[in-house]
């Protein structure tokens, strides 16, 4: 946890501190208002409880959209495989630079994901997948540009209907 927390930190571009620094400035100009209105104890309040729900949800919601909209990519899969004498799903594909600024690394997360024939646990298996896997693409791709990636995620013994989720985190 702690390694995830030191890399988290020192991935920080410019605009994540902006980001920080003007919900932070947000949540100051609320407390401001509230207590100006403290006469007013009703909205005094609301303006309280919105204040630490910026603070709280702001940085989290900021962060994920921020990075979406900057570090855009876009994945083709060509193969998924399960390996024959080896137990392990073999991934192939592309990972395109659809954003604007360069990409020094990419790690793709892939999840493998039960079928189900009952439309509530179909909508639920995609956020639990039992078998994960990743790779780091450290090739530099500039925008417009496309990186081959092979991605094994193993052991998996698996023989029924699966599906997979895909998605790649951009830096």
């Amino acid at each position: 946890m702690k390694a995830k927390i030191i890399d988290f930190i020192h991935h920080l571009i410019i605009y994540d501190y902006f980001l920080f620094g003007g919900i932070f400035v947000l949540f100051l100009l609320l407390l401001v208002l509230a207590i100006a209105l403290r006469h007013k104890m009703a909205i005094a309040v609301t303006f309280v409880f919105l204040a630490f729900g910026v603070l709280t949800v702001g940085p989290i919601v900021g962060y994920i959209q921020l990075h979406r909209y900057l570090f855009k990519n876009t994945i083709i899969l060509h193969e998924v495989k399960a390996l024959e004498f080896t137990e392990a799903l073999l991934i192939k594909g592309d990972i395109n630079n659809t954003s604007k600024r360069s990409f020094k690394e990419c790690t793709i997360h892939a999840g493998v994901y039960k079928v189900s024939h009952y439309k509530y646990l179909d909508r639920l298996y995609p956020y639990l997948p039992f078998k994960k896997g990743s790779v780091i693409v450290t090739k530099p791709i500039d925008p417009g540009e496309t990186a081959h990636f092979k991605l094994f995620v193993e052991p998996f013994r698996y023989a029924k209907d699966y599906n997979i989720t895909i998605k790649g985190e951009c830096r």
